[in-house]
């Protein structure tokens, strides 16, 4: 038995009733020695879940999904990978949501090279398993999401509560919002995805907990949603705004209209253009432009940061653990 099941020691437990047979197992016992699927399966004319050549179960993050409550806590549960991760992908509405596009590395060009699949996969799953868990009032009308609707949702950052605000307002357009943080090596800010049904999902890691990325973030994937999305299971954007301005990037035509309309909502580029902090960039001068354009601070602070290439400038204006607290995660929600 051990061929099929994996080592001297595998095999005593499983005889012993110390473990049980996973997924894995069975087909192997299965395919090698011709036993029927029902007799492992225990119902007549049963069969095993469609085999997946393509995926290698063992390489989902599952010891550190389970550590964040995505997955069950259970024991042998690197051998039960395969078992824990098609229960997350029928939360999710089924493999074909995300699998078709991100095996094939079918991403924006914000997609780190760098960048575990299986763990990114998994990150996506788990994003559109807590959307498909909440009921959204209203559906989603395509066109409804354009430039005036992105300036009034860049407003909201006026506020204290603003992020929490923007989730409504979305959750109102028939758009989901949901913030889960980014697994080990997935190198990642947000994604727009799309639900079997239609409905877009935005995704956001908030891996730089600070406000002018939160916002920037939210908006760019935003306007994936407005301009690019339409096909659910055919298309995803994937985005590690460390990339942005990098060569790699340069020819990308979607990843620029995002950026610019995110920008346009922010700081309409009219304003921009006629230098309205004159000389060196100061607290009261930029307080005085956010006063007068009705966003947050930071906003501001951010688009100097990134034009003048100096993340070190103006740190104390970007809000640097301020988004976070607004969308604590817990281990309430797992399955």
């Amino acid at each position: 038995l051990v061929p099929f099941i994996g080592s001297r020691s595998k095999v005593s437990e499983v005889l012993n009733r110390k473990k049980p047979l996973t997924l894995a197992m069975m087909r192997a016992l299965h395919n090698g020695l011709g036993l029927p699927a029902d007799v492992f399966l225990r119902e007549s004319g049963a069969d095993f879940p469609d085999s997946m050549p393509d995926v290698d179960w063992t390489r989902f993050p599952v010891v550190e999904m389970a550590k964040r409550c995505w997955l069950p806590k259970v024991d042998d549960i690197k051998g039960k990978a395969e078992e824990l991760m098609r229960a997350l992908i029928n939360r999710a509405g089924g493999f074909q949501t995300v699998s078709a596009v991100l095996f094939r590395k079918g991403t924006s060009a914000r997609f780190n090279a760098k960048t575990d699949i299986y763990a990114l996969t998994a990150w996506c799953l788990r994003v559109l398993s807590l959307a498909r868990e909440v009921a959204l009032d209203h559906k989603y009308i395509k066109g409804s999401l354009n430039a005036n609707a992105l300036r009034d949702i860049a407003k909201l950052s006026y506020f204290e509560n603003g992020p929490l605000l923007a989730k409504e307002y979305l959750n109102k357009q028939g758009i989901h919002l949901i913030v889960a943080s980014h697994l080990t090596r997935t190198y990642l800010d947000g994604a727009a995805m799309l639900l079997p049904d239609g409905t877009p999902v935005v995704g956001l890691t908030l891996r730089y907990d600070r406000i002018d990325n939160f916002w920037f973030c939210l908006l760019h994937e935003l306007a994936h949603v407005a301009k690019h999305l339409s096909v659910p299971g055919k298309q995803l954007f994937i985005d590690d705004f460390d990339l942005r301005g990098h060569e790699v990037e340069v020819a990308d035509t979607k990843e620029k209209q995002a950026d610019d309309m995110a920008m346009e909502a922010m700081i309409p580029r009219k304003h921009w253009q006629q230098n309205p902090i004159q000389g060196k960039a100061t607290g009261p001068k930029i307080q005085a432009l956010a006063e007068w354009l009705k966003i947050h601070p930071a906003i501001i602070a951010g688009r100097i940061r990134f034009e003048q290439k100096n993340y070190k400038l103006l740190s104390k204006y970007v809000g640097n653990k301020e988004i976070r607290k607004h969308f604590k995660e817990s281990c309430s929600d797992a399955i």
